[in-house]
């Protein structure tokens, strides 16, 4: 295994454009309507489940610490993380907004396996926690709403165990309510590019994804729907640097009602530290690996820069 440098501090200067690739990612198709009866997977189901490994690239990269929203985090019987653990990925859940708070995936490229998704998509409760502590099909039915991965299905599907990743990423635990637009093109894109890389580097790639809970999110049948969502990505460069970096999704906000177009999404890159400071939530050293978090500190000032395509990303 190459020895990694912990010493190193990027900053702005160090960073390198990605190179466009050609062709593009591609879409997925649109989500086919699921049947709307209450499916189950009982608690036993997950034994064995080891979920997000905190050495996975060599040296520990912990879950975010939710120190700020402690009270929010729901429990977990048997858990001192209050993490929900599947294959590949774990879940920290918000009691009060009834869905992921953030999840935390490890992505091997090099192990990918593509498991071919078989519509309709059919999504779970997970018996571990009460119903009533998840979304479920209610809130998807006859709007534009879409069945939002957190972590995504491809992410987790490798090495011997991939079909049990897939299965386990269709679950209401790892589901946030994205209009349409949102989930197909916009959060995909950048999901596709993460992926993508990491298959043709063969590198193994920690990501941290979530939603930004904000008092004033519309709030649909009873559920406030989150509009900006962030993820912090983590890995390993070819010359044994970690690199932490770190990408907002965010929309205008002019709904009068939900059934209405939503607004422009624009993606942005920008610091660790910035994330940490509109979650609450803390990402411990990995501020330390990220040159957007370092020149901030150094400059006094705030960076952030739109990501219109994967040529803008700094990396």
């Amino acid at each position: 295994m190459m020895k990694v440098d912990l010493t190193v501090r990027p900053f702005l200067s160090d960073l390198q454009f990605v190179e466009p690739r050609v062709g593009g990612a591609g879409l997925e198709a649109a989500e086919l309507e699921a049947s709307r009866r209450a499916r189950r997977s009982p608690p036993e189901r997950f034994q064995g489940r080891a979920g997000y490994d905190v050495d996975f690239l060599g040296f520990p990269i912990p879950l975010p610490d939710p120190a700020k929203f402690n009270r929010d985090v729901l429990e977990i019987e048997g858990s001192p993380e209050n993490r929900l653990d599947y294959e590949h990925f774990s879940v920290v859940m918000s009691k009060s907004r009834r869905m992921p708070m953030f999840v935390g995936v490890n992505i091997d490229g090099e192990a990918a396996v593509r498991v071919v998704r078989s519509p309709p998509d059919k999504w779970f409760y997970d018996g571990r926690i009460p119903d009533e502590a998840q979304i479920g099909e209610e809130l998807y039915a006859d709007n534009i709403l879409d069945r939002g991965h957190l972590v995504r299905r491809e992410d987790p599907n490798w090495g011997e165990t991939a079909e049990t990743a897939n299965d386990d990423t269709f679950h209401f635990t790892n589901c946030t309510p994205q209009a349409s637009h949102f989930n197909q093109q916009t959060w995909l894109s950048l999901e596709n590019y993460i992926l993508k890389n990491a298959k043709a580097q063969e590198a193994k790639v920690n990501v941290f994804s979530g939603p930004i809970f904000r008092d004033n999110d519309r709030l649909y049948r009873g559920v406030k729907i989150p509009v900006a969502y962030w993820k912090v990505i983590s890995f390993v460069s070819n010359d044994g640097k970690p690199s932490s970096t770190a990408y907002t999704i965010d929309q205008v906000q002019e709904l009068k009602e939900l059934e209405a177009v939503f607004g422009a999404f624009k993606t942005y890159q920008r610091s660790v530290r910035s994330i940490e400071k509109m979650t609450g939530l803390s990402f411990g050293q990995l501020r330390d690996y990220d040159g957007f978090s370092n020149e901030e500190q150094r400059t006094r000032t705030s960076i952030v820069a739109e990501v219109r395509d994967a040529s803008d990303m700094r990396v």
